[in-house]
């Protein structure tokens, strides 16, 4: 299922190389933080889900308000998310959790579980890259955003931080 809902994001997003390299980079940093925490298969299904589709909102972000800020793609991500995934068949309560995921990942202070932080976690990984952020501000995200032992593994060896 993931290869096609993967599909979906990569035909809603056209030729945004950038946007769906994003997502595909978030979706391989949820992976390798799923694989060192212990997290039930529920839970895995919802994340990867979301992790694939966590930025789908950009595009009506840009267009309604012309910005790709994170309030404006966690409110437009939900109903472009739900439209994709009406594709498949996912359960009622599990499409809720997804939607939610989707609809507050730039909302840190509602983190209420292991897939909502491991989706935070791996965005940041791709984002501090990405955005190119100093040291500094490094050390800062990781000390107020990271709880998870694979989390924080991660981003002290790819950013050096240890």
């Amino acid at each position: 299922m993931y290869s096609k809902i993967i599909n979906e994001m990569i035909s809603y997003f056209g030729n945004d190389v950038k946007r769906i390299n994003h997502s595909l980079k978030v979706f391989g940093y949820s992976e390798a933080i799923l694989s060192g925490e212990n997290v039930n298969d529920n839970v895995k299904l919802l994340l990867r889900i979301a992790s694939i589709l966590h930025d789908i909102g950009i595009k009506e972000a840009e267009r309604k308000y012309n910005s790709a800020i994170g309030k404006y793609q966690e409110i437009e991500g939900p109903d472009v998310a739900k439209k994709i995934l009406s594709k498949f068949n996912i359960d009622g309560h599990e499409l809720e959790r997804i939607l939610f995921l989707i609809g507050n990942h730039h909302s840190y202070a509602k983190i209420d579980g292991l897939d909502f932080q491991i989706l935070v976690e791996a965005d940041f990984l791709v984002n501090i890259f990405e955005d190119d952020l100093n040291r500094e501000t490094i050390k800062k995200i990781r000390k107020n955003y990271f709880k998870t032992k694979t989390g924080i593994l991660l981003i002290d060896k790819v950013f050096s931080l240890s």
